[in-house]
């Protein structure tokens, strides 16, 4: 791979290879292998210092929203140049871990919903458009793909290391 997980987008864009983002977004696989993980087993940690499992579902959930959220900015040609993020933040200052991991899946799957539906709206002229988030700029679709690719990371992490 050209990219490493240190250069972000590009790396979970990456990632997809010649997969099309949009068959991803609205496959179940996701759904069903975390449909398969115990109430228990959502809170294991596999090491000190590592997130749960539903820490980890929670953190694709808040990036999927902030990415969706870029990508309707720019497909708005809103050219505001958006910051970005700080994942570990975001994760301390949750109560994922004191949430039921069933409401953590329904939330992902809402916000999942969400997306496909937004991703039904574009035009091709509007999956074009470019914005600047983080240091990055890209297409409205880039975005989308990096978001999709975000998810893929984690899961192979999840799949490796967790279950």
């Amino acid at each position: 791979m050209k990219y490493t997980i240190e250069d972000g987008f590009p790396y979970y864009i990456e990632l997809l290879g010649s997969t099309d983002y949009k068959q991803l977004f609205a496959s179940p696989e996701t759904f069903t292998l975390l449909e398969t993980i115990s109430e228990e087993k959502s809170a294991y940690c596999y090491a000190p210092g590592k997130w749960s499992i539903k820490q980890i579902i929670g953190h694709i959930t808040d990036h999927e929203r902030i990415m969706t959220y870029r990508a309707l900015c720019f497909s708005r040609k809103d050219t505001t140049a958006l910051p970005g993020y700080d994942q570990n933040l975001f994760v301390d200052n949750s109560r994922f871990n004191e949430l039921s991991f069933e409401l953590l899946l329904t939330d992902f799957n809402n916000v999942r919903n969400a997306t496909n539906s937004f991703i039904a709206t574009l035009s091709t002229e509007q999956l074009n458009l470019k914005g600047t988030a983080w240091k990055y700029e890209l297409t409205v679709e880039e975005f989308l793909k990096a978001t999709i690719g975000h998810e893929v990371h984690h899961m192979g992490i999840l799949k490796e290391r967790y279950l």
